[in-house]
C-alpha cells in the first residue's frame, strides 16, 4: 500500500505538489489552537485517506512532529498504508484503563517525525466509542506531545462518527470527488457539518481532469 504515499513515492508530482500546496494552506490559516484536523468525505470511495496520508507526510517532511490517527474503526487502513502493526489501536486505546499505557498505541514509522495511531480491535459500537469522554481526554493529551494530528474519519453520510469528531477537533477537511460525489452529497455533508457548528477548513476535490494540476485539486474556504 506504500504506493499511495506519493509524496514520498514522486514528490515532484502534480499530486505531490497539491499536497503541499494544501498543507501550506493550512499552516497559513491555523494558529496554535488548531494542530488538530479530521480529514473526511460524504460518502466511501473518494479518497480520503489517500489524502489524510500524504498530508501527514508533507506535515512532516517541515520536521514538524506529526501524527495520524485511524478514526474509521469499522474499515480504517491506515495501518496498512503506513505498514504498521494493528494489534493496539485508537479502539483498544479508548477503553485503556489508564493514562500511562497511551504511548505503547503509539507507532513510529519509518518517515521522520511521522507517527501513527492505528484503528485497533473493530469495537461492536464504534459510535459510541468514540462519543465517550474518554476521545476528548486522549486528544488533549496528545495535543500536548504532537504539533500536527490528523484524524482519518469515516464518510459522513449515512454514520455519526466523523460528525462526532467533528465536534472535537480543531477544523475538518472535507474531500469530494469530481464525477463521482453528487452535489447533494456534498451539499448534505457541508450542511451536517455547518449544524453543529464544525469548522470547515476547506474542501479538497479529488481527480479533477489530468489536463489541470495532475490528479487533485483543492479550494478553501
Amino acid at each position: 500500500m506504500k504506493d499511495e504515499l506519493v509524496i514520498l513515492n514522486r514528490p515532484k508530482s502534480n499530486i505531490s505538489e497539491d499536497i503541499r500546496t494544501i498543507r501550506t494552506n493550512l499552516q497559513f490559516t491555523s494558529d496554535e489552537d488548531s494542530k488538530v484536523l479530521l480529514v473526511t468525505s460524504s460518502i466511501p470511495g473518494e479518497g480520503k485517506s489517500f489524502i489524510s496520508s500524504n498530508l501527514a507526510v508533507a506535515f512532516a517532511q517541515t520536521g514538524e512532529s506529526t501524527l495520524i490517527v485511524d478514526s474509521d474503526l469499522r474499515l480504517g487502513r491506515i495501518h496498512k498504508i503506513f505498514d504498521v502493526s494493528n494489534g493496539k489501536g485508537l479502539s483498544n486505546m479508548l477503553v485503556a484503563s489508564s493514562t500511562s499505557e497511551y504511548p505503547e498505541y503509539i507507532k513510529k514509522t519509518n518517515i521522520p517525525n511521522l507517527y501513527v495511531i492505528s484503528r485497533g480491535t473493530v469495537p461492536p459500537n464504534p459510535s459510541e466509542l468514540l462519543n465517550s469522554p474518554n476521545t476528548k481526554k486522549i486528544i488533549k493529551i496528545l495535543k500536548e506531545s504532537f504539533q500536527h494530528i490528523i484524524f482519518d474519519g469515516v464518510p459522513i453520510n449515512g454514520l455519526p462518527d466523523s460528525l462526532i469528531m467533528a465536534n472535537l477537533v480543531d477544523r475538518v477537511i472535507l474531500v469530494t470527488t469530481v464525477g463521482y460525489t453528487s452535489i447533494d452529497e456534498l451539499n448534505e455533508s457541508k450542511k451536517a457539518l455547518e449544524k453543529i457548528d464544525a469548522k470547515i477548513a476547506g474542501v479538497v476535490v479529488n481527480k479533477t481532469s489530468a489536463t489541470k494540476r495532475g490528479k487533485y485539486s483543492n479550494y478553501y474556504e
